[in-house]
């Protein structure tokens, strides 16, 4: 029986890369209704980045917090009260609370999806967050008929890239800002109807010129601050925005002309996964594994697996997963 861990926890918030550390911790034991999981790997998602900054007002850290939402593991022992699972099964693991950058973590059960074979682990590790995520803003609340445009912010990202397969597959089409020229046509391969430079003009007056003088009926963003309060001026009068992230911490600006907010009925409102996975049904879960595993195993959701590092490296992790221009999704892989 291994007794002690590695496991990455802050004591403050502030850059990642200056107050993460790797510690030797105590091996936890599950609770009534808790599994014990060895993590195989775990990604560096921006929602692990912007709460050890402090900014994921979803999660309050305790210090001295662990960290880490997501990720792959095996059952390493089951608390009282588990059934259905067996040792040794692979699952995709949630934390909601943060803990996957360990080699072992707790987790209730409810938060164990268990994935069929054939799926790599990389795949499973990023089973859960963009997937989910992609599925539920597009499909379930914006609801983006087929012909319809749809905007986003961020394209290049492995979310964005997701949007833009799938809009191929469900027949609507995508209005894609990225903010490097050298992006468009990497884009365009994958599938992009239009791709927009935001430093080469006003985001709305380039979003009218693709789709038409009305603008889009749907938009996501994940980067608020001059980006979004663009992309709000680019809305139809019925439009509707989610905001899923806060990449440059800088408020939406929906105010300031008036043109805006005293005609039509533009909506602007948050997305967060936190807030609606619990609030699935039992029946609504099951749906949305088999389609994150279907839409996985036809390439039309899925992560590119970037570079591996152990939980040692996790000051050069942390800093690569925000290179700019960075190929594909940065993990941490406990037993490397």
């Amino acid at each position: 029986m291994v007794e002690a861990m590695k496991a990455i926890r802050f004591a403050q918030h502030g850059e990642p890369s200056r107050v993460l550390e790797t510690e030797d911790l105590p091996v936890p034991e599950p609770a009534e209704g808790q599994v014990r999981v060895r993590v195989l790997a775990t990604p560096v998602n921006p929602s692990d980045l912007l709460y050890v900054r402090g900014y994921y007002a979803g999660v309050q850290a305790r210090f001295p917090a662990r960290v880490g939402f997501e990720g792959v593991g095996v059952v390493d022992a089951l608390g009282p009260g588990v059934k259905d699972l067996t040792s040794g099964q692979r699952l995709s693991v949630v934390n909601g609370q943060g803990g996957n950058w360990a080699e072992y973590a707790v987790v209730p059960a409810g938060d164990l999806f268990p994935v069929p074979d054939g799926i790599p682990d990389e795949q499973v590790a990023s089973f859960v967050i963009n997937p989910a995520s992609v599925i539920l803003m597009v499909r379930r609340l914006l609801a983006v008929p087929r012909g319809e445009w749809l905007l986003q912010s961020a394209a290049g990202s492995e979310l964005g890239r997701m949007v833009i397969r799938l809009a191929k597959r469900d027949g609507f089409r995508t209005v894609n800002i990225v903010r490097r020229r050298e992006s468009v046509a990497e884009l365009e391969a994958l599938g992009a109807d239009a791709v927009i430079v935001s430093t080469e003009g006003p985001i709305d007056e380039q979003v009218r010129a693709t789709v038409g003088p009305e603008g889009v009926k749907y938009a996501i963003d994940p980067v608020v601050g001059e980006t979004g309060t663009q992309m709000f001026r680019a809305l139809h009068e019925d439009g509707r925005m989610l905001v899923y992230g806060s990449l440059t911490g800088e408020p939406i600006r929906v105010g300031e002309d008036p043109r805006y907010i005293l005609a039509g009925r533009r909506i602007v409102e948050v997305f967060w996964l936190g807030y609606w996975l619990p609030r699935l049904t039992d029946a609504e879960r099951r749906q949305l594994r088999e389609d994150i595993v279907a839409l996985m195993r036809e390439g039309t959701i899925e992560t590119s697996p970037g570079r591996k590092y152990s939980l040692d490296e996790i000051g050069e992790a942390v800093v690569q997963a925000e290179q700019k221009g960075r190929q594909g999704k940065v993990f941490l892989v406990p037993g490397k």
